[in-house]
């Protein structure tokens, strides 16, 4: 539980001091568009930093889905809003209501809860089908992602942020489908190719999703898609499991985690530099 709270710390910290870079970035003009930008946050140190914490995010995320149910950093890597939030309010002064502070201490109510009831992952490997289909819904969310601009308006947010979170989804299932390091093996694993092209499906559909839609709307959607589907998936095929007269709490702190993420899902990106709170140095 440590590694996935500890990757959802770095998930969240790395949103905010990318975007931090992404904005100066781009208030120092300059030609080449998006592309330009990308290329002035790379020389950004706070954008730097936030793709080494992506980096230490996923190395923990992998370390957590080793040896906790699915359900469990599901809900844990969706409380990366939450961090999102309170890092946001430290660094960019961004004010947080009375109900988005109540929601962060839901987030942290409901983690609670899962701790205290989530028992070791699974034992079950899954039938060899869960891979392909793995890897057949990682297709399709690289379609829905290819194809982001070209969907009609109402409704692209939300069908772009729930492709983003079946992508998630797929990697956390797809981390647990890989049992062996063995090249030759991981090569014919089906599992292997669905979790990179998940997570890259993941990206562009909710880089997409952001650009063109409804914030708000796209990462509610994700949460819910990354969270639900892949910890029914480790139940009913992977043998995930709460401790002995547990289920109830598992099941209650996982709601409650949930719910609290989808209370901040504004955060899913960072909100706007207020002119108080960006940065004085632009190294």
């Amino acid at each position: 539980m440590i590694c996935a709270l500890g990757a959802a710390v770095c998930f969240g910290a790395a949103t905010v001091l990318q975007a931090m870079a992404a904005r100066t970035a781009s208030a120092q003009g300059g030609r080449g568009g998006e592309a330009g930008v990308l290329l002035r946050s790379l020389r950004q140190w706070r954008y730097l930093a936030g793709l080494a914490l992506d980096g230490l995010g996923f190395v923990l995320q992998v370390a957590a889905l080793r040896s906790l149910p699915i359900y469990a950093v599901a809900a844990a890597l969706a409380s990366s809003l939450a961090v999102t939030a309170v890092v946001a309010a430290r660094l960019l002064h961004v004010r947080l209501s009375g109900l988005e502070w109540g929601a962060v201490a839901v987030v942290c109510a409901g983690l609670a809860m899962l701790g205290l009831a989530s028992g070791t992952e699974g034992d079950r490997e899954g039938p060899e089908a869960l891979r392909f289909a793995m890897l057949g819904v990682a297709l399709v969310i690289l379609g829905v992602g290819l194809a982001g601009g070209r969907l009609p308006e109402r409704g692209r947010g939300l069908v772009l942020g729930l492709a983003a979170g079946f992508g998630f989804g797929v990697v956390e299932v797809s981390v647990r489908l890989i049992d062996t390091i063995d090249v030759p093996k991981l090569l014919a694993n089906p599992a292997t190719y669905a979790l990179l092209l998940g997570g890259g499906a993941a990206f562009l559909a909710l880089t997409s999703a952001l650009q063109r839609g409804s914030v708000t709307t796209a990462t509610a959607a994700m949460v819910i898609g990354e969270t639900v589907g892949p910890a029914l998936v480790g139940v009913v095929w992977l043998g995930d499991r709460t401790r002995e007269g547990l289920e109830w709490l598992a099941v209650l702190g996982f709601v409650v985690a949930v719910a609290g993420a989808l209370a901040l899902a504004r955060f899913g990106e960072a909100p706007a530099q207020t002119p108080e709170s960006a940065p004085a140095d632009s190294p």
